[in-house]
């Protein structure tokens, strides 16, 4: 504790605080869409976001305390819209078990070192594609509901653009907070009033099923090791340190498979997020940034404390107002991941073809569009790359 209070600055504590604010800023209100296609009560999402904020808040304090270096944890934005694009196919308890199935794969791929291993058997072309496919809607959403609310959904985008030239770090920050100014000017919204309730933690019996494992829990497995985990290990590295690969991995699997029957759907690596506490305006002693990450953690566990009332807030803006955040927020994400699926020549049909099939929402045996569509683009890649006789 001696060492913090000497390595205490307050540049570490804006940066986990931003790092934080960029975190929940507009994937809070997918998290409300999530739950609520699960058919999730309204007590039921506040008992999300205290787990999440649980999970985000112990993870992300204890890792960057003990490693010394700053660890941004997170739940997951694509992840979490894999659940909107599916979640009319499940129950509330098969997705519950799905979500301890993705912790005890996470968990048991970081313990075991097969981190690397899996996610080379998975081309990148392939995972980018189903990505892709399954957030598709979210960008075609924002566009359609041009046509209703010209005037509200036009403001934000030319908000975005301009923020996201000029101050590119905080454009989705920036973003937010013009569309809550804007709410009650272009749409008809009334501020409700703050509940001082404690949360709680409501416990959802899981209900296990072959549908709901491939359907939900292998697609979002892998969407979590290749759009967070993969991104957030090579992030910490990129700035200097030698991530702790494997118990970054394990711990995040194990918190989300404790958390998971009360709403943590996915406890991840932060991807772009976590440059903002590594980033040397943090601070610039790399030793010293780790204050960031516990100051992160700490808001995160604020953020738990107060679920109820950021439930009952996020519950009373208009949804036209959280399906044009949502697609403004996945644009980047689309478009990446877009530019990744089709980079390789060789790897393009197959990556087309499982794009267009996770992006269908069709189902087959129970078994959502993303897990068929990665299926057979793997098995169209392997055979392109069968040599003739």
């Amino acid at each position: 504790m001696k060492q913090c209070f000497q390595d205490f600055s307050l540049s570490a504590v804006f940066a986990g605080f931003i790092t934080f604010l960029v975190g929940i800023s507009v994937s809070a209100v997918l998290i409300i869409q999530g739950a609520q296609a699960l058919g999730a009560s309204q007590d039921q999402i506040s008992s999300w976001f205290l787990a999440l904020g649980l999970a985000m808040g112990i993870t992300g304090f204890i890792l960057s305390w003990r490693f010394k270096y700053p660890v941004a944890t997170a739940w997951s934005t694509p992840g979490i819209a894999l659940i909107i694009a599916v979640g009319q196919h499940y129950t509330l308890n098969e997705a519950t078990a799905a979500f301890i199935i993705c912790g005890v794969l996470t968990a048991c791929i970081g313990f075991s070192g097969g981190f690397q291993k899996c996610i080379q058997q998975i081309p990148m072309s392939l995972s980018c594609a189903m990505l892709a496919g399954i957030l598709l809607k979210f960008g075609l959403s924002l566009f359609i509901q041009l046509q209703q609310h010209f005037n509200f959904v036009a403001t934000l985008l030319l908000v975005y653009f301009l923020s996201k030239k000029y101050f590119t770090r905080y454009a989705i920050v920036i973003t937010v907070l013009l569309a809550l100014l804007l709410c009650p000017i272009f749409l008809s919204f009334q501020f409700p009033p703050i509940h001082n309730t404690l949360p709680a933690l409501i416990w959802v019996q899981p209900h296990f099923s072959l549908q709901s494992i491939f359907g939900l829990a292998f697609p979002l497995f892998i969407i979590n090791l290749s759009s967070q985990f993969l991104p957030g290990i090579g992030i910490i590295k990129s700035y200097g340190y030698t991530p702790h690969t494997n118990q970054l991995v394990g711990w995040t699997g194990l918190t989300q498979i404790i958390l998971a029957p009360f709403g943590a759907f996915s406890v991840c690596l932060a991807a772009i997020s976590a440059a903002i506490n590594l980033d040397e305006q943090a601070h610039p002693d790399p030793k010293k940034r780790y204050i960031a990450g516990l100051c992160s953690g700490i808001c995160y566990l604020l953020m738990a404390v107060m679920a109820v009332s950021l439930t009952h807030i996020l519950l009373a803006f208009p949804s036209i107002f959280i399906t044009t955040l949502a697609g403004i927020a996945l644009l980047s994400t689309i478009t990446h991941n877009i530019t990744m699926a089709f980079e390789v020549p060789q790897e393009r049909e197959a990556a087309c073809v499982t794009f267009l099939f996770s992006a269908s929402g069709v189902n087959f045996l129970g078994i959502g569009s993303a897990f068929w569509g990665l299926i057979l683009g793997l098995v169209i890649h392997h055979f392109y790359r069968l040599k003739p006789k």
